[in-house]
């Protein structure tokens, strides 16, 4: 009997400490929680906040329903500095004014990404848009030089090339009525971000149902909608009752397309160069290229993993928001005939009646396109919001943040402060002339978040907008088919239109 009870010791001491050790962990969690609870209990909320479930349960599923929400609330609070809500156990300030996003984009205490931010990791891993601490400071260290200016304009070629057969196929739609742009601004995107990054073609306007790019929409769909139901944050919840299963299957789609670019590359490294050539002898680079060839101060390379989570990142960031920024900025110039009148202006001033490529002194000729672009990010920014962790306890207009809070910077609402732009629905590209943006906070506009953490890819994104919206206004006039408000812009990962944007084209008589 002693053997029996003296066996049984072990797995009831086991049993015993797991117990002990759960019950611990539990209290230590609600402590937490109920201490954020009441330390943030001063900072407006939306109404129907309920313990432990938050306000989850009053946002709406559809996506596109769910962002004018989030507009309706920015509009409900635009009087006071800031207002929180819950999902779940977790707390979100949410922050959509200059001076309050300031103190936490302009310091290096609160880099680390928002928890909602871990669902982009069994896609994009701990790249660049995730990764945390020493790890990020290393891997932006390492990453700046392949954005350098010099190698920015080797990727002109490539964008040339996409833009005009891009214009080839608009031709095809011209004079011809109404029709949906979107798709052939995307996949001229991709076929430029697949071209630089990985340096591989891989001829999206020419095989317009590409699988990759429906897999891209496919799973930012999945991750916002797991971002909004906190009852699926759990994985052996979500793999069970969720989306999991489909998550998975277009995940293995997207990963199997980025590693076999990758290792085709890196066997072929040395191969590369004479592969590379353009027509005029000159080599071509891509990211991957130096990605492969990458070490940081200690001399350390990248493992291939480490590079498929940037190459990843550069895909998903570097093709769907510059799409996204160049269609509405489409729909804005075809909506209001003088400015579009003004684009074509410059365009006669640089370019004449010549269909030559752009190159880098055009591109810094083309200074009312750019206001264009600028303005058409203030209303329509690619990232609608992003959110960061409060990484230690902050007072932000006199309402105190316990550490471990998420921040959520609405910059859709923050680009309408009225205060910095006036009557801030008017589409007015001359405000983002220099003489006009004298005295404007710098976190007034953030269509590439500011900061430590700012977007690394910005100049690319701005330069690949000129060079396509060039390239396409050099050849057509544009009509918009539809009003501002039945674009119902849908804020998910990206901001898009929520049934594409649609246009006429009329070939353009060029001016003598």
């Amino acid at each position: 009997m002693a053997l029996v009870v003296g066996s049984l010791t072990v797995p009831l001491l086991a049993g015993t400490l797991f117990v002990a050790l759960l019950t611990y962990l539990t209290c230590r969690q609600l402590s937490s929680y109920w201490h954020k609870w009441y330390e943030m209990k001063p900072i407006p909320e939306i109404a129907g906040t309920l313990p432990f479930i938050g306000n989850a349960l009053e946002f709406k599923t559809n996506a596109g329903d769910f962002f004018r929400q989030i507009e309706d609330y920015t509009r409900q609070f635009s009087d006071l500095p800031l207002f929180k809500l819950w999902l779940g156990p977790l707390p979100f300030v949410i922050l959509y004014h200059a001076e309050t996003v300031e103190p936490i984009l302009s310091t290096s205490t609160h880099l680390d990404k928002a928890y909602v931010y871990n669902f982009l990791h069994p896609w994009l891993g701990a790249g660049l848009l995730t990764s945390t601490g020493p790890k990020w400071r290393q891997r932006r260290k390492m990453l700046t030089p392949t954005f350098h200016f010099s190698i920015l304009a080797d990727f002109l070629e490539v964008m040339n090339e996409q833009a005009e057969i891009l214009v080839e196929k608009l031709e095809k739609k011209a004079g011809k009525g109404m029709f949906n742009c979107f798709s052939h601004i995307t996949l001229c995107a991709l076929d430029i971000i697949c071209e630089t990054a990985m340096g591989k073609k891989i001829y999206a306007q020419s095989n317009s149902e590409s699988e990759y790019v429906k897999c891209v929409y496919k799973m930012s769909d999945i991750i916002s909608r797991r971002q909004r139901t906190p009852w699926f944050w759990p994985n052996f919840m979500y793999n069970y009752f969720g989306e999991g299963k489909e998550h998975d299957k277009t995940l293995r789609i997207l990963h199997a397309f980025t590693y076999k670019v990758i290792h085709e590359r890196a066997e072929n490294i040395n191969n590369v160069e004479s592969d590379s050539e353009t027509e005029n002898g000159k080599k071509r680079r891509a990211f991957l290229d130096m990605l492969l060839k990458a070490t940081d101060e200690e001399g350390n390379s990248m493992s291939h993993q480490e590079i498929q989570e940037e190459v990843d990142t550069f895909m998903f960031e570097g093709h769907d928001t510059t799409a996204a920024a160049m269609n509405f900025a489409l729909h804005l110039l075809g909506s209001h005939p003088e400015a579009q009148k003004k684009v074509h202006q410059e365009l006669h001033e640089v370019f004449g009646t010549s269909d030559r490529p752009i190159n880098t002194e055009d591109l810094k000729k083309l200074k009312y396109l750019e206001c264009v672009i600028k303005e058409s990010l203030r209303l329509f920014p690619s990232v609608p919001f992003f959110a960061r962790t409060i990484c230690e306890d902050c007072h932000i207009r006199g309402f105190k943040v316990s550490k471990g809070a998420n921040a959520i910077i609405i910059t859709y609402a923050l680009h309408r402060d009225p205060r910095y732009f006036p009557e801030p629905e008017k589409f007015k590209p001359e405000r983002f002339l220099p003489e006009n943006s004298v005295g404007r906070p710098p976190y007034a506009y953030v269509p590439f978040s500011a900061g430590l953490r700012n977007c690394i890819g910005q100049r690319f994104a701005i330069m690949e907008e000129k060079v396509v919206l060039a390239s396409i206004l050099r050849n057509f006039t544009v009509e918009a088919c539809q009003e501002r408000e039945e674009l119902r812009p849908v804020g998910e990962l990206i901001l898009r239109p929520e049934k594409g944007i649609l246009i006429k084209l009329e070939k353009r008589r060029q001016q003598s």
